[in-house]
Parts: C-alpha cells; structure tokens; sequence
C-alpha cells in the first residue's frame, strides 16, 4: 500500500466519524480533534513506558501497536484539516534532517 492509499484510507474513516458526528448533533472541531491526538499520545507515552517494563499494562504489545496506529491516522487527519499535503512534508523533512546529521557525521 502507497502512503496515498493510507491517507485515503485514513480519511475515508474520519468520513466515517463526521457521519456519526451528526447523528448524534455534534461534530468535532479541529482543535478537538488535536485534543484527542494529545489524549492518544499520552496513552501511547504509558504503552512505551510497559514495553520498557515501568508500568505493568496487560496485552501492551497489541496496545502499543493499536495506538500508534491512531497516533499516525489523528496525524493524517489534522494535516488534511489544516490543508497540509502530509506525504511531500514528510519527505522534505527527512531529507532535511539527513541532510543535517550527515554534515555532523
């Protein structure tokens, strides 16, 4: 699958929220949604901390892998909220940080 397809496939399921969103008469704004992004990486930061064998959290491999999993679909959510083309940012940052490590390799 093509970063493409999984930004697809991460909208198509936001799709999914606004639709249930307004059944229910109210839809998340952007903030909120950054919001749950923070909740999600306060959750995935405890997840870290099992794998590290800090905190004892059953079944944290399958956890840790789900949210970091949700981590990248409330990325791929805000970016097209914010009108951020996600896949050519990511590309030009990594190459400007490899640009920088290499000069002090």
């Amino acid at each position: 699958m093509e970063f493409k397809d999984i930004i697809k496939r991460a909208v198509s399921i936001r799709e999914l929220y606004a639709q249930f969103e307004n059944r229910t008469g109210r839809t998340w704004t952007r903030e909120e949604i950054a919001l749950g992004f923070v909740g999600d990486v306060g959750e995935l930061v405890k997840l870290i901390m099992a794998a590290e064998g800090i905190r004892a959290i059953p079944d944290a491999k399958t956890k840790l892998t789900h949210e970091l999993a949700d981590c990248l679909w409330s990325i791929l959510i805000l970016a097209r909220l914010y009108d951020v083309d996600i896949e050519t940012a990511f590309l030009r940052t990594m190459d400007e940080l490899e640009a920088h490590i290499k000069a002090r390799l």
